[in-house]
């Protein structure tokens, strides 16, 4: 498009005003693979400190991984890298949401595969109502 509506839209990231306004005496605790930035400052409702993130890029939850999720929504206290156990070999890394993008799941019976789906085996019996 062109247009940078950065300074207008929360949906292409963090607005103008939040990060003029919205981050003042606040402090940045770190940054994920991802590149989306975490902050902490302030108290909410029940008295906890306040966390949240600026996404690098669309704002889209699935963007977050786990271990920070768990940060969070104070799951655990302490910034993931200090408080988690380091990842396991088998581990693979967390990837955002891919549902909409040429990187979906597409089973073989989709229509963007062809449509061509396997055939029946021939165990199935549907059900009438008078049987």
């Amino acid at each position: 498009m062109g247009i940078n509506l950065n300074p207008f839209t929360w949906w292409n990231g963090a607005s103008w005003g939040t990060m003029l306004y919205g981050l003042r005496g606040m402090t940045q605790v770190g940054t994920d693979s991802l590149g989306n930035v975490y902050y902490q400052g302030g108290k909410d409702g029940s008295g906890r400190v306040r966390r949240w993130v600026i996404y690098d890029g669309a704002n889209d939850a699935s963007r977050v991984p786990p271990e920070w999720f768990s940060w969070l929504h104070h799951q655990i206290d302490d910034i993931p890298d200090r408080a988690m156990p380091p990842a396991r070999p088998w581990q693979k890394p967390a990837m955002p949401n891919m549902t909409g993008t040429p990187l979906a799941y597409r089973p073989s019976g989709a229509l963007e595969k062809g449509g061509k789906r396997a055939a029946a085996t021939g165990d199935y019996e549907a059900w009438t109502p008078e049987g």
